[in-house]
């Protein structure tokens, strides 16, 4: 698990990161507030992209960084169970908590889910080796992706102040979990703080459906 920089300073990394919105304030009703941490929120925010099965017995939520390697590690692992399972359905929190240039990435990321390419424009860049990684590669492997970057950019103008409200949304959630570093993962009523392969990942998983089912 990688430490992540302050809480006061990711947020202030985001707000100057924000990108202008094109559209007017929002208003109450327009979807979940910033501070949002409730467990419907962070299950089902509507703005969270998600991948596997929507009507699966299982939500595993994940909070990663495209710098953090360890969440690079536990990708394909993961991704392997949602396949294999098929009762599963995942829920991205995109949390860039350690570079800014995570937050770039993340920007662009969720941007892409306009265009329904938010899962190239993810596998592309946690497919990158290694922490630390220049925004311009970033941009690089999304481009190589088959993302439209030209609607990405027009997408992330129109859309900013949604995207930052997110990404703010997945701070006060990590916050309130009592996260404090990436890879994360909520496991039906579980808390993962480490990146797991295959096994762990299927073992935690049979665990949170047994708990359940005692209930």
């Amino acid at each position: 698990m990688i430490q992540h920089i302050s809480r006061r300073t990711l947020a202030q990394m985001i707000a100057v990161a924000a990108i202008p919105c094109l559209v007017g304030p929002a208003r109450a009703d327009d979807g979940p507030s910033e501070a949002d941490v409730s467990r419907e929120a962070i299950l089902y925010d509507p703005a969270a992209p998600t991948a596997g099965n929507p009507k699966g017995d299982l939500t595993i939520v994940v909070f990663f960084d495209y710098n953090c390697p360890f969440c690079k590690q536990a990708e394909p692992e993961l991704e392997r169970l949602v396949k294999t399972d098929g009762n599963i359905r995942l829920v991205y929190k995109d949390w860039p908590i350690l570079t800014p240039d995570s937050i770039k990435g993340a920007q662009w990321a969720l941007a892409a889910k306009y265009q329904n390419r938010y899962d190239a424009a993810h596998l592309a860049m946690m497919g990158i080796p290694g922490p630390k990684i220049p925004a311009e590669r970033m941009r690089e492997a999304i481009a190589k992706s088959g993302v439209d970057m030209a609607r990405l950019d027009a997408d992330l103008q129109a859309h900013g102040d949604d995207i930052t409200k997110l990404l703010r949304r997945n701070l006060a959630q990590a916050d309130s979990l009592g996260l404090m570093g990436t890879p994360a993962y909520i496991v039906g009523q579980y808390r993962v703080t480490q990146a797991l392969n295959y096994e762990g990942f299927k073992r935690v998983a049979a665990d949170a459906r047994a708990r359940a089912a005692k209930k």
